[in-house]
């Protein structure tokens, strides 16, 4: 997406110009206020690590905190290097059309800008920053799906190449100007280009590695298995929703004129609503078909509608971003059970929130964006799913027959944390809870 700023800041910069009661805004006020947005919506990008963190640690039991703390920080670290030695430019130099770019480590250069030209837009390394701190977003979400019984070197090798290749091939296709793009595709923010494609790693994931020991029975019973923590996995969803407001309001790619400004605030408002749709669609939901309501299906309601308005944040109306959240929220409802139906073990359920929501949220654009088409959008959830889907399955059998990927019975039975890292995330509370964690 990022190649298509210039054109887009010189067509505001001739409508301000053309207005005469208005100034012109100076080139490089719009380069210091671009590459401003750019890293500020980064940085709160970035802060959705730790919500993603949080909301997976108060998800698994006691036993298994300490190891999924590790994962994230460190598929965080793994997100941000691979995309700086390769994942950037096979995303967005060169890509013409086609399906990929050049695999070659990122450079900037901002020499034209010290020298006083400003017509590039914003600072390189903001934009190089802003895109980094979405791929890590995607490996975020396979992490939770797979806690519990997934082993930590495994999994990080399939960070590398989910990172590396897998997400930036498909991404070239719509924000790197690909074959997607040029058919029309709309995804403003990610519904299919991030959540999704998190969502079809980690369902193949799911399926190569398996349930959890002891979470389904012969009779296809469902056998609960609650969180460690569920005020750390509440603090996790607000901190993702903040999160969130960069993640959209980012994705606007510019902050130089007034145009942008309102375009921000609106995305912000169309967001946070859409959030608002999904949990209280949860909440009432969950009430109605199980006479209680469900916390953490509250909490998935509200990222399954910030999920479901990514794809659009900005061309709804605040009614219509309400009513898209809270498809969303109900979707979800639906969702988890059904996969534990098919006995796929989702210990957060975040493919319910990332792929179903995802799918709904990139599907639902042309209700309220006249430029995309209920059939482009559908090819383009299609091809990202498929190749995702089929890409990442053969990852996950070649690393299973090869290095292996599933703990050992005796480890899944004492927790990864004493097995992967030989500690405990809370010591104190002794051997004797161990067995009720």
């Amino acid at each position: 997406m990022r190649k298509f700023i210039p054109a887009l800041i010189g067509l505001l910069g001739a409508g301000l110009s053309a207005a005469p009661a208005a100034a012109a805004v100076p080139a490089e006020s719009t380069f210091v206020f671009n590459s401003f947005s750019f890293l500020v919506h980064g940085f709160l990008v970035m802060w959705m690590a730790a919500g993603f963190t949080m909301l997976e640690a108060g998800l698994v039991r006691s036993r298994n905190v300490s190891t999924i703390c590790l994962k994230n920080v460190t598929l965080y670290s793994i997100a941000c290097l691979t995309f700086f030695l390769v994942g950037y430019n096979l995303m967005y130099m060169g890509v013409d059309g086609g399906f990929l770019g050049t695999p070659v480590p990122w450079a900037g250069d901002d020499s034209a800008a010290l020298n006083g030209d400003f017509s590039a837009g914003y600072a390189a390394a903001s934009d190089w920053f802003f895109q980094a701190v979405f791929v890590a977003t995607a490996a975020s979400i396979v992490s939770g799906t797979l806690a519990e019984r997934m082993r930590l070197w495994p999994f990080l090798l399939f960070v590398v190449i989910l990172t590396a290749v897998l997400y930036p091939i498909q991404g070239a296709w719509n924000w790197g100007g690909g074959w997607l793009l040029e058919m029309g595709f709309s995804d403003f923010a990610g519904s299919t280009t991030v959540h999704s494609v998190g969502g079809w790693a980690a369902l193949a994931g799911a399926i190569v590695v398996g349930a959890r020991r002891g979470k389904y029975d012969s009779q296809g019973r469902v056998h609960p298995m609650p969180g460690s923590n569920l005020p750390l996995a509440t603090l996790g969803t607000w901190v993702l929703w903040l999160g969130w407001f960069g993640f959209n309001g980012g994705s606007q790619l510019a902050l130089g004129s007034a145009a942008d400004a309102v375009a921000i605030a609106n995305i912000f408002v169309n967001t946070n609503i859409a959030a608002v749709g999904g949990l209280l669609a949860a909440v009432i939901l969950t009430q109605v078909m199980f006479k209680k309501v469900d916390l953490t299906m509250a909490l998935n309601g509200a990222l399954a509608g910030l999920v479901s308005i990514t794809a659009s944040p900005l061309s709804p109306t605040m009614g219509s971003a309400v009513v898209i959240g809270a498809v969303g929220g109900v979707l979800v409802v639906f969702a988890v059970p059904l996969f534990d139906k098919i006995k796929v073990d989702d210990v957060v359920g975040a493919i319910s929130v990332h792929l179903v929501a995802g799918i709904w949220g990139t599907l639902a654009v042309p209700f309220t964006n006249d430029a995309a088409s209920f059939g482009v959008q559908a090819v383009g959830v299609v091809a990202v799913g498929a190749f995702t889907f089929v890409a990442s399955l053969l990852v996950w059998l070649a690393i299973k027959y090869t290095i292996g990927i599933r703990a050992s019975e005796e480890a899944e039975a004492n927790g990864l944390d004493k097995s992967e890292l030989g500690l405990e995330a809370y010591p104190e509370f002794g051997r004797g809870s161990a067995t009720a964690a």
